[in-house]
C-alpha cells in the first residue's frame, strides 16, 4: 500500500502559500552550473527533437541515465529541469532533458506539436538513448505536463517499457486533465492562465506563418482558457474530435494501476493547478507500484527549502536510489 504517511517537506517561512511555492522558484531561481550538449534527433515522420545532455566526466563512468520531461510551454532550460540536472549527475547519473516539438528555441516542421498524451516521443528518445549501449539502468522524471506524459507511458503498455527502467519520479502532475484545465482558469489562478495563453498563441500564429492556410487565427485572442484552446487548437491539430475527447485519452489517472515500475508521484495539496482528483489515494493504496505522496505544501513545481536546497531533487535522488523504494 505505497502511500506515503508522513511528508518531510518544509517550505521557507516567507513562501507562506502555494502561490509564492509556485512563483518565487519560477521566477528568481538560478542554477548556472550545469552545461548541456545538444543533439538533434531527426523522428521517422520528418520532425525532430532537440535533446539536451549532462553527462558526467569521463573520470566517472555510469551505466545509469536519468531523462527528464518538462512542464507545458517549459523546456530543458528550466530552472526545476537544470536543478535536476545537476542533482541527479551528483548521484552519480548522466541526465537527458528533452525538449518537446516545439520547445527547444526552433519550430518544428509539422503542422501539430506535442500535447499531454504524446508517449511515442518519450519512447524515442529513451529508445534513442539506450541505443547508445552506455546504459543498463534508466530512470524517468517529470515535472507536471512531463509527469503526465512519463506515468501515462509507463501505465498504457507496461510491456513496451524497455526492462531497463528501473524506477521513476514525478511532481505536481495534473493526472486529470480536464479537472486540471478548469481549476487553473479560476479567477485566482489568472496570471498562469493568462502567461500559458500568451506562449500557446505565439506558437498558433507561428504555425500559421509556417502553413499557410491550414491554421485558422480567426478568434484566437478571444480564447481564455484551456478547454476552449485545446477545443480549437490542440485536439483538432492532433486528432482529437474534441477537447473533452483529448482530455479523456492524454490523462494519465486513468493508466496508473498498469504501471508495473516503482514510481514516486508527488503532488503537493496546495498547488494551485491541481483540484482534488489528480491526487489519486485509491489507486496507490491498491498498487505495489505507485508512490503517492501529498505533502500539504509545496505549491506547483515549486518545493523550495529554507537551505536553498529543492525538496523534489532531494526527494527524486532518494526515491531511485534507495535499495527498497518508498
Amino acid at each position: 500500500m505505497p502511500l506515503v504517511a508522513h511528508s518531510h517537506y518544509q517550505p521557507p517561512f516567507y513562501q507562506f502559500n502555494g502561490h509564492l511555492q509556485t512563483i518565487v522558484p519560477s521566477l528568481w531561481r538560478t542554477v548556472p552550473d550545469v552545461t548541456y550538449q545538444r543533439e538533434r534527433l531527426e523522428l521517422p515522420d520528418g520532425d525532430f527533437l532537440d535533446l539536451d545532455w549532462s553527462r558526467l566526466p569521463e573520470m566517472r563512468p555510469t551505466d545509469g541515465l536519468a531523462i527528464v520531461s518538462h512542464g507545458l510551454e517549459g523546456d530543458a532550460s528550466r530552472p526545476y529541469v537544470r536543478g535536476m540536472v545537476r542533482a541527479l549527475n551528483q548521484a552519480g547519473f548522466d541526465a537527458l532533458a528533452w525538449n518537446y516539438r516545439s520547445c527547444g528555441g526552433e519550430m518544428n516542421r509539422l503542422l501539430r506539436s506535442y500535447h499531454l498524451g504524446d508517449t511515442e516521443d518519450l519512447d524515442t528518445v529513451l529508445r534513442h538513448a539506450l541505443a547508445t549501449d552506455r546504459y543498463h539502468r534508466a530512470y524517468l522524471l517529470g515535472f507536471s505536463a512531463g509527469g503526465n506524459v512519463t506515468l501515462k507511458y509507463l501505465g498504457e503498455d507496461a510491456n513496451r517499457v524497455p526492462g531497463e527502467v528501473e524506477r521513476a519520479a514525478v511532481f505536481s502532475v495534473p493526472t486529470d486533465l480536464r479537472a486540471s484545465s478548469m481549476h487553473i482558469g479560476r479567477p485566482q489562478n489568472q496570471v498562469y492562465m493568462r502567461r500559458f495563453l500568451k506562449s500557446l498563441r505565439q506558437k498558433i500564429r507561428d504555425k500559421a506563418a509556417q502553413n499557410p492556410g491550414e491554421v485558422d487565427l480567426e478568434g484566437l485572442e478571444a480564447l481564455r482558457n484551456f478547454p476552449q484552446f485545446d477545443d480549437k487548437y490542440t485536439a483538432p491539430m492532433h486528432g482529437f474530435d474534441s477537447a473533452d475527447a483529448y482530455y479523456q485519452y492524454a490523462s494519465s489517472g486513468r493508466y496508473l494501476s498498469g504501471i508495473r515500475v516503482p514510481t514516486l508521484l508527488v503532488n503537493a495539496q496546495n498547488d494551485p493547478f491541481l483540484p482534488a482528483s489528480c491526487f489519486p489515494r485509491e489507486v496507490a493504496a491498491q498498487s505495489p507500484y505507485v508512490f503517492l505522496e501529498t505533502p500539504a505544501a509545496g505549491g506547483h513545481v515549486g518545493f523550495a527549502e529554507s537551505n536553498g536546497e529543492y525538496y523534489s531533487e532531494r526527494r527524486a535522488v532518494e526515491f531511485l536510489t534507495a535499495e527498497v523504494p518508498g
